[in-house]
């Protein structure tokens, strides 16, 4: 197997910005609805871009919502400074030896440049398919990258950190690199989905995917 194209997913792969997502969540969603609401029911909306979990906890304030969300979600980014360590070396890595790269996230696309922006990885990531308020995009997304690359799709990987990540992979046919280094992946559940690969640390897939590109 030769690995010519890796494409990459952003919130629990890049970076473990799932507490940043859920932090501006509650901070631009609990003063419009005037109650708290728990990280379980923010999470239950999960697929659609931020723009669709705003729309699904507050339908009558969605513009403020999205508004208040990328404020919040850039003044708490402190909190997440940096990408996972290991990831700036192995995008490079990948690069230098003529690995073409992309990025295919469920974010939407103003939540992902302030993110690629705070992490210094804009230049890794020309291409990028981001998400849809409407419904889950990734399986058009991976399609639509495969495409921009012209990418042979059993010369490409998906890496990324989520249950469903398997399942549209599985769904498309391109193999899937399970990243389980995050804080927030249960690594269980990830495998009982039956990933082609999972990977508990950075290193551990950098030292793999060396032997295939």
């Amino acid at each position: 197997m030769k690995i010519k194209n890796v494409i990459f997913d952003l919130d629990g792969t890049i970076a473990d910005t799932l507490p940043l997502c859920i932090a501006a969540f509650k901070k631009s969603v609990e003063p419009l609805l005037n109650k708290e609401i728990s990280e379980q029911e923010i999470i239950a909306t999960f697929g659609p871009s931020e723009e669709g979990t705003i729309r699904k906890l507050i339908p009558a304030h969605e513009e403020a919502g999205v508004k208040a969300y990328l404020h919040h979600y850039e003044q708490l980014h402190y909190t997440c400074p940096v990408a996972f360590s290991g990831i700036r070396e192995l995008l490079e890595f990948l690069k230098t030896n003529g690995v073409q790269l992309a990025m295919v996230t469920g974010k939407g696309i103003h939540s992902t440049r302030l993110s690629l922006k705070q992490f210094d990885l804009e230049q890794y990531f020309a291409i990028m398919e981001t998400g849809s308020p409407e419904r889950p995009n990734k399986v058009n997304g991976i399609r639509n990258v495969l495409s921009r690359l012209n990418a042979d799709i059993t010369e490409s990987i998906y890496v990324g950190d989520a249950p469903s990540d398997i399942i549209y992979c599985k769904e498309i046919g391109i193999p899937i690199a399970a990243a389980a280094w995050a804080s927030t992946t249960n690594a269980g559940e990830l495998a009982k989905l039956n990933p082609d690969w999972l990977f508990n640390t950075v290193d551990e897939f950098k030292i793999w995917i060396a032997d295939f590109i």
